[in-house]
């Protein structure tokens, strides 16, 4: 039974090294994903409670500074509505819809990536027990006869352990991959509600502001999961 990674990748063949360089991407893809999307968080209802008391008192620049200093998609349509709070109603909605759609690439970066990972693993490991396989009927082939399972070792390893390799990263990857697809669906929430509510607060000149959820229609992202 093989005791180390080494070992277990030399049996594997060469397709578990592809293998492993398709976890070690997706890894890096999940870290820099979760790295982005926690920085892009904002607690959105405080700081729309904020601007909506700086609205109120007319202090735009201040309000502005204040997006400045943040970071977010929902931050980045706050700060449009600000700059552009001069424009007629419709004018401005649609300012703000073009700017939450240009959020969009930036929020699906590498996704696709990920979900590649989690779809074309168990097809790597499904080449490596066709490839296992042909190994052990060459042996059985040049053989000629009865052949000592030891020599036949070989190709059922790599066939099983690519198989095993395929599936330990495509569950993994295709989890994150969800987990993730979730967390921008939430970010794209967040600023089509930003969008909503800054009209209201600029239309009523700071004075109130809904806290409704709104569900996003206009900037849905473009991402689908992998194929099951």
């Amino acid at each position: 039974m093989p005791s180390t990674l080494f070992e277990l990748m030399r049996l594997g063949g060469p397709i578990m090294w592809v293998i492993l360089g398709a976890s070690i991407v997706a890894i890096a893809v999940f870290l820099e994903r979760m790295f982005e999307y926690r920085r892009m968080g904002v607690p959105l209802d405080p700081f729309l409670d904020g601007i909506q008391a700086l609205v109120r008192e007319k202090r735009f620049t201040e309000a502005l500074e204040r997006c400045d200093e943040a970071h977010g998609p929902a931050v980045r349509v706050v700060q449009a509505a600000l700059l552009k709070r001069d424009l007629p109603l419709s004018d401005l909605r649609e300012a703000l819809q073009e700017v939450a759609q240009l959020q969009v690439p930036r929020l699906e970066k590498n996704l696709s990536i990920l979900a590649t990972v989690g779809y074309v693993s168990p097809l790597l490991g499904l080449l490596g027990t066709v490839t296992g396989m042909i190994r052990v009927f060459q042996t059985v082939n040049m053989a000629r006869g009865t052949v000592p399972v030891g020599e036949l070792a070989g190709g059922i390893w790599e066939a099983l352990l690519t198989t095993a390799g395929g599936l330990v990263v495509a569950i993994p990857a295709y989890v994150a991959y969800n987990f993730l697809a979730s967390r921008m669906n939430a970010t794209v929430q967040d600023m089509e509600r930003a969008g909503i509510e800054m009209i209201q607060i600029l239309k009523e000149g700071g004075r109130s502001r809904s806290t409704a959820v709104v569900t996003p229609v206009t900037t849905e992202p473009r991402t689908e999961k992998p194929p099951a």
